[in-house]
């Protein structure tokens, strides 16, 4: 069911709906949790919204704060709210939560994110201060594939039995309009730039790996970005090609469009995804809608010096700021039917969407998660 669109715009401003639909422009992976929406609110691969919408067409993010307290009221005298996470009930779910089941992950998170280029997106793996600055991927072949206990990763507690679910956060951002994708980090790898040559990948991520559409650890949805490291590039002309990759399905030796690097001083910048402007994600092969793991890498022409991470990660939801420097809650278990899933030992990182201003923003907060009972 597509979502009132004056409803979206008054909750999120014109500019910040306008700037998400974009942002999904010929996404080939399943819809993406939109987490700061009331109800239950979906980025659709057309850059649509679909779901349900919990507020009046009146009504502003503003009002959430307020509004969230009364609902959490409301679900711990009412049981009877059913969730499709693994959770009996909202009620089950707040009573795991009271009885040790809930934590916060990293004990909080605290991001300084850098300076960046309008209209691109922007990694927050590298810089700090919570969880600490990640570093670059592993050489070629190998590659890793990292986990809750590598640097950069927030930090949890897998557990004892059952699922881990994101149930809520609070968090703010210092710049209006920006928007983060929590997502999963499933694999890395640092490209030598400085080469025109193939270069093989052998190693393979540890999670996401079924070509089952039905499994939760389905490949669809898998996406692709290349990450400036702590070098910029040099200024030089040059695109990806041939790059190579097993799909979804299992079908290796895919090979990913051409895509267009940044070259200039600027443009190529630490941190910033070397991907056109409102880009967030490799575009993979025709009807292909997710990347297992990647075959082998390639650049067009000999960059001199610079710093780069080929990254595969998975989506868990986004989080937009249509208001700055407030704590925004954001609800994922009374407001929606389905709390998503965290893997055990899940590298869970943030990047920022295309910007809609360089300024360097701050992010900080606490993103909740409860394990549902086996």
């Amino acid at each position: 069911m597509t979502v009132h669109s004056q409803k979206l715009e008054k909750w999120l401003g014109k500019e910040m709906l306008e700037q998400l639909s974009n942002n999904m422009q010929g996404w080939y992976g399943p819809d993406i949790h939109l987490a700061d929406c009331p109800g239950n609110v979906w980025l659709t691969p057309d850059g649509d919204f679909r779901g349900d919408f919990d507020k009046s067409v009146g009504a502003c993010a503003l009002d959430v704060i307020i509004e969230r307290f009364k609902k959490i009221n409301r679900a711990l005298l009412n049981n009877r709210g059913m969730l499709n996470a693994g959770f009996a009930s909202i009620g089950d779910a707040l009573s795991r939560a009271s009885s040790g089941n809930s934590q916060i992950l990293n004990g909080g998170v605290s991001k300084s994110g850098p300076t960046g280029v309008v209209g691109s997106a922007s990694s927050l793996w590298r810089v700090g201060a919570k969880p600490a600055a990640g570093g670059a991927g592993s050489a070629a072949p190998g590659g890793r594939a990292p986990t809750d206990a590598t640097a950069g990763a927030m930090a949890f507690n897998n557990p004892s039995s059952g699922t881990l679910h994101l149930v809520g956060a609070d968090f703010s951002a210092s710049v209006i309009n920006n928007a983060v994708m929590l997502y999963d980090r499933i694999f890395d790898v640092a490209k030598t730039i400085n080469s025109t040559a193939t270069e093989s990948v052998t190693g393979v991520p540890t999670r996401y790996q079924s070509s089952t559409a039905t499994n939760a650890d389905y490949a669809g949805g898998n996406f692709l970005f290349m990450e400036v490291g702590a070098t910029q590039l040099a200024n030089t002309a040059h695109n990806w090609t041939v790059c190579q990759y097993r799909n979804q399905a299992g079908t290796d030796a895919q090979t990913l469009p051409t895509i267009a690097g940044n070259p200039g001083a600027v443009a190529t910048i630490v941190d910033r995804f070397d991907m056109p402007v409102n880009t967030w994600f490799a575009p993979l092969a025709s009807g292909d809608t997710g990347i297992m793991d990647l075959h082998q890498m390639q650049c067009s022409a000999l960059v001199a010096t610079g710093a780069l991470n080929f990254v595969i990660g998975h989506p868990i939801g986004v989080m937009s700021f249509p208001v700055i420097n407030s704590l925004l809650p954001y609800d994922w278990l009374t407001n929606r039917n389905q709390a998503p899933r965290i893997f055990d030992d899940a590298c869970l990182a943030m990047f920022e969407l295309p910007k809609p201003a360089t300024t360097a923003t701050t992010y900080n907060g606490m993103i909740y998660v409860t394990s549902a009972a086996p």
